[in-house]
């Protein structure tokens, strides 16, 4: 069984943070008998049992198993300080996320490889992917047959009917139907594949760690271990200095510490650790160790704005995560892949200044967006609370697409198979003029709790990490999570940051 961390304890590997890539990463590592690692988690062991629970997680925000962030005020969204949740507890955001499990277009990878991050084309993930699950039935050149995971669209028994009208009325206005999103259509209407297995969530902890825990003794795992301070040895990274019960501590890997705190704590860890742009850390007084300025910059999240439609009588009551069905399609012919997610909720979701009718859906609009924003850190304290400004709808091309997909959202919603409900626009309102429709996406638009970019992967100069993963002009120190995507998948980020620590286990495997 694991064995509890020990103060000054020296492991092969140092992962920091039990997130989705944390979890791959630690199993990954530990199958290696000969190889011991380390894993620290900011947050509890035991968790709630609402994170089972598929429809609770909204339930989980601002609980002991959340950071409980939020943002700076966001200008482009009328100046609203906005929630952030992000998962403390072993899975991290995959134990509190609505479990919709999207690989994304085959043009997000490519897009990867041609800014210079050779190795992570779509053609060079897809074995990852195929490596990470276990999918019966489905095309095998793209689904795999012996992982961890078992992904898999809702159950036709358990579909809420209104999921149902959702994609019979997104073909009827001419889209295609894709039977496995994430096969060979990519786009079009569908069901997308989500964490739920034998009616319960399935995180990457319970997918990967806990298998690996229970049956490997070179593998600890140190919970309520906050990481604070990177240590180095003039530029090579040492250790890791966390808290535990209040108390610090140290921990020294004879190899590699692999950061996997996800795209707030990553670039957070590294800045309070003296990496970073070297006049914000000044500012912030922290000592300077390693000036390198993308630390923390390139902070990006789907913008989501949801349309609110009334019907005629109760909506059935949630069985699974609530949104069990979605649409992808570019808002422009010409871009190489998708752009647009339209994703169908079977409740009212709007932001609480907002008051919905009682018997309600909603069409969640996003987009791929231009807008980006950054983590910085107020001051030099650990326990201060890190600035997070994803930058939503900074750019009005943001805009500009996210009114496409309004269109788009009404005419599914104009066809017949919602007739029988009576859907009918509520929030903004059919009536809303161009001016209004506008002012509604100011207030409306928010997070879709997908947030990358802030430790990017490349070869520029303003690039944190090269495509090995590794810290620019740093040994002994990566990062693989959700922060080092140079740019965002086209949907929900959870399976690509799953793939990141397949393939950041093997890049760490081959150095040896």
């Amino acid at each position: 069984m694991a064995h509890e961390a020990r103060e000054l304890a020296e492991f092969d590997y140092v992962v920091v943070g039990a997130g989705s890539a944390g979890c791959v990463l630690a199993a990954r590592l530990s199958e290696d008998a000969d190889r011991s690692v380390l894993l620290l988690e900011a947050g509890p062991r035991e968790a709630t049992a609402d994170i089972a629970t598929p429809y609770n997680w909204p339930a989980l925000w601002g609980t002991e198993v959340d950071h409980g962030y939020t943002t700076v005020p966001q200008a482009g969204v009328g100046g609203l300080t906005l929630v952030c949740p992000r998962g403390r507890t072993l899975g991290g955001s995959s134990a509190i996320n609505a479990m919709v499990f999207l690989r994304g277009h085959r043009a997000d990878y490519d897009g990867w490889a041609a800014l210079g991050c050779a190795g992570w084309a779509y053609d060079d993930v897809l074995p990852y992917f195929r490596r990470m699950e276990t999918v019966p039935g489905k095309d095998p050149a793209y689904r795999g047959d012996a992982g961890p995971l078992r992904p898999a669209p809702v159950d036709p028994a358990l579909a809420n009917p209104l999921s149902a009208a959702f994609v019979e009325a997104a073909t009827a206005t001419g889209h295609p139907y894709s039977d496995d999103f994430n096969g060979a259509r990519q786009e079009g209407a569908g069901w997308p594949d989500l964490t739920i297995s034998g009616g319960a969530r399935q995180s990457a902890a319970d997918a990967y760690l806990l298998p690996a825990l229970a049956t490997r003794d070179n593998l600890t795992v140190s919970t309520d271990s906050r990481a604070y301070r990177l240590l180095f040895d003039d530029d090579r990274c040492t250790g890791v200095e966390y808290l535990r019960d209040g108390a610090p501590q140290r921990a020294y890997p004879r190899a590699e510490v692999v950061v996997c705190a996800g795209a707030v704590d990553s670039p957070r860890l590294l800045l309070l650790s003296g990496v970073g742009p070297a006049d914000e850390l000044r500012q912030a007084g922290v000592e300077v160790r390693h000036d390198l300025p993308g630390v923390g910059r390139n902070l990006h999240d789907h913008p989501l704005c949801g349309l609110v439609f009334a019907v005629d009588r109760p909506v059935p009551a949630p069985r699974t995560n609530m949104s069990e069905a979605a649409l992808h399609w570019r808002s422009d012919p010409s871009l190489p892949g998708a752009d647009m997610q339209l994703m169908f909720i079977h409740i009212p979701y709007c932001p609480p200044t907002m008051t919905p009718p009682e018997h309600a859906f909603t069409l969640g609009v996003t987009t791929v967006p231009r807008s980006r924003g950054s983590v910085r850190l107020a001051d030099a304290d650990p326990a201060s609370a890190p600035l997070i400004d994803p930058g939503y709808l900074r750019d009005e091309d943001d805009v500009r697409r996210l009114l496409h997909g309004v269109e788009v959202a009404r005419e599914v919603a104009a066809a017949a198979p919602f007739a029988k409900w009576g859907a009918r626009e509520a929030l903004p309102g059919a009536s809303a003029s161009a001016t209004e429709l506008r002012a509604f996406l100011t207030a409306a638009t928010g997070p879709y709790f997908h947030l990358a970019g802030s430790c990017a992967m490349g070869v520029g100069e303003d690039a944190v990490v090269g495509p090995d993963l590794r810290v620019r002009g740093l040994a002994g120190l990566r990062v693989a999570d959700a922060s080092v995507m140079p740019t965002i998948v086209s949907v929900n980020t959870n399976a690509a940051a799953l793939m990141i620590g397949e393939k950041a286990a093997d890049l760490v495997r081959a150095a040896g």
